[in-house]
């Protein structure tokens, strides 16, 4: 199975750092560049990646605060000005779709976009995978996004030799899980046939503790979430409807998660985020903080 690439442009939270920008992360699998997010100064992020902007045909928008979308404009107009002439599939919460058309009065984007709004259900389905939004609860409306690669049925080649099986379309049959007869033998596909576990990585950002985010969660491989706040400050947290630390972590173990990666960190922390990051590994094991420029594959 091919593998997920994902690329931390921007691990900061309203006010940005010297080391961390506003929020912004791609998506790379096969032929698909999805940005999820676009604070100010993600396409300088990009730039400084090394990373071709007409490679993104979607974008996800978690919610319309700036430090989520005040890059859009600048990155739309970049694509335009590079000839980028594919369609960019943009999908948000309520309100995306009135945010786009002021944005449009005000700029002239020489693209072709669609604008989408989710929540709570399945999109942008293929034979390989899909995407899911689940509505969170933040100050405004707010979506989790999960980005999944369906398991499939794969043949198993050195044991379908000793059947001597020409590549006809039976074995598009055995792909399906279907037996065939060849020769007046039956072959199970069980017997010839394996499943490959499917992949999932959740993106958690701009939220309040809520049921949601552990049922999007769940079983993901990789969880990347918000972690605004420590727990010292939860009255912030609870003010501005954000996640602490302890949040994040509670999140991860009720989901089951495989890998924890903690994002949307605040300005204030900057001089102890080795500290955090240890915190955060005593309660969860395999845990990290994400760092601008990060990469990973999954």
């Amino acid at each position: 199975m091919e593998k997920i690439k994902i690329t931390f442009l921007g691990t900061g939270d309203a006010v940005p750092t010297k080391t961390r920008n506003h929020t912004a992360i791609l998506i790379n699998y096969k032929n698909e560049g999805i940005l999820l997010d676009c604070g100010e100064g993600t396409q300088r992020q990009i730039k400084k990646a090394d990373i071709n902007p007409c490679k993104i045909n979607t974008i996800l928008i978690t919610h319309l605060h700036g430090d989520h979308v005040f890059g859009l404009p600048g990155l739309l107009k970049t694509l335009s000005l590079h000839d980028c002439n594919h369609k960019i599939k943009i999908y948000g919460p309520k309100g995306t779709k009135n945010y786009f058309s002021t944005l449009r009065k005000i700029m002239n984007f020489d693209i072709p976009i669609e604008i989408n709004e989710v929540t709570n259900e399945k999109f942008l389905e293929t034979n390989e995978f899909f995407i899911e939004a689940s509505s969170m609860s933040h100050t405004i409306p707010s979506n989790a996004y999960s980005f999944v690669i369906k398991e499939k049925r794969r043949i198993n080649k050195e044991k379908l030799k000793k059947y001597k099986l020409p590549q006809i379309p039976l074995l598009k049959n055995l792909q399906q899980g279907k037996d065939i007869i060849f020769q007046n033998k039956k072959i199970k596909a069980s017997n010839v046939t394996y499943i490959e576990k499917g992949k999932k990585v959740t993106f958690i950002l701009d939220t309040e503790m809520n049921s949601n985010a552990i049922k999007i969660a769940k079983n993901s491989d990789v969880l990347i979430i918000e972690s605004q706040f420590l727990e010292e400050e939860r009255k912030k947290a609870e003010k501005h409807k954000h996640l602490t630390l302890n949040d994040s972590i509670n999140i991860a173990k009720k989901a089951k998660v495989k890998k924890l990666i903690l994002t949307h960190i605040s300005q204030r922390y900057e001089n102890n985020l080795p500290e955090i990051e240890k915190q955060a590994r005593k309660m969860f094991k395999n845990s990290a903080l994400a760092k601008d420029f990060d990469v990973i594959e999954i």
